[in-house]
Formats: structure tokens, sequence, C-alpha cells
């Protein structure tokens, strides 16, 4: 009996050519665009994961409270984690991570640029999984002046992976000996890092220094331990330990500090909630966002359905004549469990077929997807394993969902009315149809109205005042390295045809890290004078360079010596500091961690605010000071012969650091950086968005096809009476276009309210606009009567001799 059904419904299909293939390929692109996405789910979710110990692994983080500002960080001082070790029995291990910039590495005759080094504390292997392939992960790092390096590194310098005990020189003058190499870490890692440095060489990580904020700080748990009582005793602990270094900076001890408003609290973040749900400063590392996976979950299965949906359509849609073969088959004594699953094998077998479709097209897509969303998934045994499986269910549950009405549908028709004819009582429930045209078009409208909303948004960041001009300035880096030369670099590069103005300053509008302290406004240095603030180190070439705007007062000019105390603030500063005229005012600069020891600066000028943060984030308070810094060297250009220039610049790089790369970038580059992931998200969009309205209009030329297929007398019957063809199109064509205005009404508001949460989450957002929505449903608009016109126009223009005669 089965090999009849296969042999049947083979037939069928084969019968049927042009709705079989559109079935399959609907069917095949909905299957490819939710397997892509699950790839990527499947790769968000797993970060991390490789840890045999990831349930008993937190990060420790402080939420601050001081000077006017809320500040959430990923680090923690500097002795919280021998504090943990001695005084709850819950914890096993604490390892510090301590980044601290660039190095340059010899290799060879040359000096190579590494970026991914940090500092560790020896514990690193009893809570992280570090394979470990050269060396003793117990002792690796507990000596000074110890290295540890990734199996990638080991070959790069070394040419092979057994490298303990060699030598690395960094920055010409420190040398570091391998105790250890690793494997590469995992890229579903929260951090990657390729040089790990020993800890014990770091003076900041033996200070008892509680009112700094430098070391991201992990916790291995006991097995068993709470993580309730172990969060419970944090606030005492807290209290206990800051409030004598609180009492000596700002003159209150933590419950003053705690009336004012203030406070430090410290959480625990479990380990594998890191990428996907934690947004802090000093992340070890771009993490990504929860929604982004809920809201591409949300589109799979959407597209899934819809898929399926239009299955059902189009089956419905050669129901007429499948109904015939079913009046056929009951008359000739066939029971109707025979015809469902009949009808649920060829279902069935055009899911399967779809299905080996859609897994080509997906390894045939991979590549794109992966340069797309920045991923770098690929196929192997592994995701076969699970990928088979689910994939045999899928087909199993998705071939009988997607072919459950119409098997139960004609397999319910009576075959005395199908023979004499009479079809139209079998069609007349248009409730359930209805009700897909509604349901696919919400979704493609509220996909659509989406990413038209991202886009805005993303162009109205690329197009936003940020009060400083990004456009052609480029940044040389590793001028960390330079020491004096940096400075005899900068005037070598003033001095070329094209270039504008340069600048060293100690960070840029457009740089990651950043720096800050407490300023007060009086001697006495309590809290109710305090300033938090960032506090850079520029040069008086520093604002002119990046075309800022002075407000008050005026720059820093590098001929008048009493401009060594000199500030200059942004607006922001001023609002907090409250002073009506804040140039001359005197603020008092901490010269160590407890503000024991004050300098006396005084205010000459204030600056427009300008957004030194990403646009999801308020500007905050800032203060520049008159100082040499070798951080970054930016440089703005004008120039048409761009190629040559740069040339130039590396030919006088080469004159002070022969042994150095040459490396730089361009500030508008560095500023699209930081929306990587929101230009990433926003492309993916459209293609998903795009791939929903193509499966869409397949669900609706399929019911344009069975309206016009049941209505075939009627139009008959009116093209003899006179009808044109208008008449008939539009006839055909206003109960869908009624449809898709409801799914406009459903999909719009639902659609803004989503939006308008997801742009919660930049300070500066230009609103959803009335137009995008009206955009978005016209476009829908059009391309739904564009899909229903074609089936429209030719049940209009067939002869009513020949659908008079048939019916």
């Amino acid at each position: 009996m089965f090999k009849n059904y296969i042999k049947t419904a083979f037939r069928s299909l084969k019968k049927n050519k042009g709705f079989t293939i559109i079935n399959i390929l609907g069917l095949a692109l909905g299957l490819c665009v939710c397997m892509l996405i699950v790839f990527y789910v499947i790769d968000e979710l797993s970060y991390d994961k490789y840890n045999t110990r990831i349930d008993r692994i937190y990060r420790v983080n402080n939420d601050i409270k001081f000077g006017g500002q809320t500040r959430s960080f990923a680090e923690v001082p500097a002795p919280l984690a021998a504090t943990f070790m001695s005084n709850f029995p819950e914890v096993e291990k604490v390892v510090r991570f301590r980044g601290w910039g660039e190095y340059k590495i010899r290799k060879g005759n040359q000096n190579v640029q590494e970026h991914s080094i940090i500092y560790a504390d020896p514990g690193i292997f009893d809570v992280f999984t570090l394979p470990m392939l050269d060396g003793d992960p117990a002792t690796a790092l507990k000596d000074p002046r110890s290295i540890v390096i990734n199996q990638t590194m080991a070959k790069k310098y070394f040419n092979t992976t057994n490298a303990v005990g060699k030598m690395l020189l960094l920055n010409d003058s420190l040398n570091y000996k391998v105790t250890g190499v690793i494997k590469d870490i995992p890229k579903q890692s929260h951090f990657r890092f390729d040089f790990f440095l020993a800890m014990t060489d770091l003076q900041e990580s033996k200070e008892d220094n509680w009112l700094s904020n430098n070391f991201n700080t992990y916790v291995l748990l006991k097995p068993g331990a709470s993580i309730q009582k172990l969060q419970a005793k944090l606030p005492a602990m807290v209290k206990k330990s800051i409030s004598g270094q609180l009492q000596a900076a700002i003159r209150i001890d933590y419950d003053q500090f705690e009336r004012t408003g203030g406070y430090f609290h410290l959480n625990l973040t479990p380990l594998q909630d890191i990428h996907l749900r934690s947004n802090r400063l000093a992340e070890l590392d771009d993490n990504s966002n929860i929604q982004y996976v809920y809201i591409f979950s949300a589109i799979a299965i959407f597209i899934l359905l819809i898929a399926c949906v239009n299955f059902m359509n189009l089956s419905t849609a050669r129901s007429a004549n499948r109904a015939r073969e079913v009046g056929v088959r009951k008359v000739l004594g066939s029971p109707r469990k025979f015809l469902i699953a009949q009808f649920l094998s060829e279902s069935i077998i055009v899911t399967f077929i779809a299905t080996v479709i859609a897994v080509f097209g997906a390894w045939a897509l991979l590549p794109l997807f992966n340069q797309t969303s920045g991923k770098e998934i690929i196929f192997t045994a592994q995701t076969f394993a699970w990928l088979v499986p689910l994939l045999i269910v899928g087909i199993i549950v998705i071939g009988c969902l997607a072919g459950s009405y119409p098997a139960f549908f004609l397999s319910a028709f009576q075959p005395i009315d199908v023979l004499k004819g009479k079809l139209a009582s079998g069609f007349k429930g248009g409730f359930l149809r209805s009700f897909l045209v509604v349901f696919q078009f919400s979704i493609s409208i509220f996909l659509i109205i989406g990413t038209m909303v991202i886009y805005h948004q993303l162009k109205y960041i690329q197009s936003k005042n940020l009060g400083y001009d990004r456009e052609h300035v480029m940044v040389i880096k590793n001028t960390n390295n330079l020491g004096n030369d940096a400075k005899v670099l900068k005037h070598e590069l003033e001095r070329l045809p094209g270039v504008q103005g340069a600048t060293l300053s100690s960070y840029s509008p457009t740089a990651g890290n950043r720096n800050s302290t407490t300023f007060f406004t009086s001697q006495a240095h309590d809290s109710k004078t305090a300033l938090a603030t960032q506090f850079w180190d520029v040069d008086a070439d520093y604002v002119p360079t990046m075309s800022m705007k002075v407000t008050a007062g005026r720059n820093f000019a590098k001929e008048m010596m009493t401009d060594s105390t000199a500030l200059v603030i942004n607006e922001t500063a001023a609002r907090q500091l409250g002073f009506a005229d804040p140039i001359g005012k005197e603020l008092y600069l901490p010269m160590d961690n407890t503000a024991t020891k004050l300098k006396q600066m005084h205010i000459i000028g204030v600056i427009k605010d300008f957004n030194f943060n990403t646009l999801r984030d308020n500007v905050t308070a800032l203060v520049f000071q008159l100082a040499e810094s070798n951080g970054r060297l930016s440089v703005r250009i004008k120039t048409a012969d761009m190629p040559n220039l740069i040339s130039q610049f590396k030919s006088k790089w080469q004159a002070v650091s022969p042994n150095m790369e040459f490396d730089y970038s361009f500030m508008d580059e560095e500023f699209d950086a930081s929306y990587r992931a929101e230009q990433r998200i926003g492309t993916i969009f459209i293609i998903f968005t795009t791939m929903a309205i193509i499966i869409a209009c397949l669900g609706l030329f399929g019911l344009a096809a069975y309206a016009a297929e049941q209505r075939t007398k009627e139009i008959g019957n009116r093209k003899v009476l006179g009808a044109n063809v208008s008449i008939i199109v539009g006839m055909l064509s206003k109960d869908f276009i009624k449809l898709v205005i409801i799914s406009i009404l459903i999909a719009s508001p639902l659609a803004w309210l989503s939006m308008q949460q997801w742009l919660k989450g930049f300070a500066y957002r230009d609103g959803i606009k009335w137009w995008i929505i009206v955009a978005a449903g016209a476009g829908a608009m059009f391309i739904a009567v564009i899909t229903i016109s074609f089936q429209s126009i030719k049940a209009a223009l067939a002869n009513p001799v020949k659908s008079l005669k048939s019916e």
C-alpha cells in the first residue's frame, strides 16, 4: 500500500509540474532561511560552552554612582580577588585579567604589533578550560616574566607548538619566557587572547586600592555553592573594604556616601550570560544581544509557517482538479483514511525534496551569510550529527503540517456533489484562507517597517553632527611605542603638503578605551563638590585638528606657561559643575588614588559637547588637560592623491621606526566599526524580509489562482454580458486588497511598538517617521497588486466559451 502511495504521489506531482515546482521552491526557500537562522542562533547560544565548569563560573561586576554619574563596569578593584578567596567559603578559585594595550614583539629583525595580549593570574587554567599543548598549567604563570601563548602564535614566532623555554622580546626591553602553549581559544568565547602575561609583573595587581576598577575578575564556585547566599554577603564586604579609603578620598564614610545617593554595588553575572546579556564598560570583547536571538528565532518560525501556509494555499488552488479524483476514488470504494494518507504522502515527498534543496542551498549560501553576519560557521561532522535527525523530524512534522489542510479538506468532499459539479458548496468557507493571507502579509509588513527603521536610524547616525569632524582624519597606530620620536613624527607629517593638522593625544572620539577620574570644586574634596569625568591628555592642536568648537574662553596655547595647569571642559561638565561662568574657576585633581594630594588647576575654555561614546549613550562630562601623550597620532588630510600621501607617511614612519610596521586607519572607519553589529543586523533584516515577501507572494499567487479557478463560470458569464478586463481584474483583486489593508492595520502598530523598544537602546535617535509606515504599507500593497494581477489578468483574458463549456 505504501508503495502505491509513493507511486501515485509522484504521478500526481509530475502531472502538475507548475504547482509542484512552486511548492518545492517555496518550501525550500523557507527551510533554507530557517536553517541559516538556526545556525546563527546556535552559534550565539554556544558561547563559552567549551568550559567544562561553565555552570560554576561567574564574573564580578561593579555598578557605581558618584559625582553625578552612574556607570556599570565589567571590572572591579584589584584586591577583591584575595578578599573573595579569604572570606567566602563558597569560592573555589578566582582569576583576574588586566588589559594593558598593545605590545610590539620581536620577530627576526622586525617588530610585530600584537593587540591580543592580557595579564592573567595563574589560576586561569583552574577556572577556564584552556587545554595546554606544551607546559604545565599548574605553574605556567606563577613566575615573573612568564608568558603563555596559543598554538597559532607559537607557530608564527617559533614554527612549532613545542615552544616552552623559548624567549620573546616585548617592546625591545622585556624578555619573557614561554612557559606554556595552549590550543587556540574557540571562536565562541567572550574573550579570545593570543598571549597571557604573568600578573605578578604588574605592580598594580598587588595594591590595596578599592577605588580603582581595572580588573576583570571571575570566580569559580564550589560544587553545590549557593550564588544567592554569596550575592547577599557582598554589600557588607564592600562597605567594610571601601569605607576607610572613601573617608580619605572624599571625607565621608560609606553610610554618609550612600545617604548622598552614591553607591558601589557588586553583582555576579553567570559566564554563559556574558555574551548575550552583558553590555558594560570594559568588556573583554564586543558582546551580542539576546534580543537579536529572539527576533531571528521568531523570524525563522514565521518564515517556516509562511512556507507551510503557501503549501496549503497552492494545494487548495488546484483542489477542483483533485476533487474529481477524490470523487472517483470514493465511488470506487476508497476509504477516507487512505485518501488522507495519499495526500500526506505527497506533502512529505514535496517536503523531502524541498529539504534536500534547502540543505544544499544553505551550504552554498553559508560563506555569504558568514560574511554578512560576521560569523565563522562551517559544516562539520558535528553539525550533521544534530542536523540530520532534526531534518528527519522536520520533514515529517512540516510535511504533515503543510499537507494537513489539503488532506482533510479534499478527502471530505461528497462524491455525489463532486461528480455532479457542485463544487462551490465545498469552497464557501474562506475564513481560514483570508486569515492566512492576513497572517502572511502582517509578518511581511512588520519586517518591512523594522528594516526601514533600522536603515533610517543607521543613516541618522551617519549624518548626525557629532561635534567634531571625523572625515579625512587618519589615525596612525602604535605611536605609544615611539617615545620622544612620536613628537618628531608629528612635526615631520605637519610639513607635508596635504596635511592640514596633526595632534598627539591619549584618546580620540572613536577610540574604544577611556580614562576617567574625579575632580573636586573645592580643596575640601568632599563628595558634594565631586565631578566624575573623562580625563584626556591632549596637545594644543587637538581641538582645531578635530574641528571642535570652543563655546566659551579659549583653547590651549603652547606659548603660555600657565596652561600647564589649565583645563578645557565640555558643556556637560560645565552644567554639572553648576558655575554660571566656569572660565577661571578652579578644580582640584587628585594626585593619588586616595585623593590625599590635590593639584590645583583652572578652567580656560569650554568646548561644545561631542559624542565620544556611541550614540547609544548620552554625552558625559569630559575634561582636557594639556599634556604630552603618545597614545594616538591623528592627522587631518586633504589631498587628491591619497596613495602618494600615505606613501610619504610610511616613509616618515620608517625614518623614526625602521623595525616596526606602519599601521593606520581612518577615523570614519573606526566610527562605522562602532555600529558594525547594527549594520549587520540591518543587512540580515533586509535579506530575511525579502525572503519573507517572496514566500508570501507565492502564497498570494496560489490564492489568486484559487479565486480565479473557483469563479471561472462567473467570469465567463460577466464577459458574455459585456464586462471588460479592468472590471474583472478589479472584481478578483478587491477581496485580496482588503486583506492586505487589514494586514497593514494589524502590523503597523505592532511594528511601531517593537521598533520603539529597539530605538530605546540609543540615547540619540530620530524616531519612527510617519512616512515609514506609509511607505511600508504602500510597498506591500504594490507587491500584492502585482502578484494578484498576474492571475487576474490571465483569468480575465481567457475565452468565456471554454470556461462556460467546462462548467
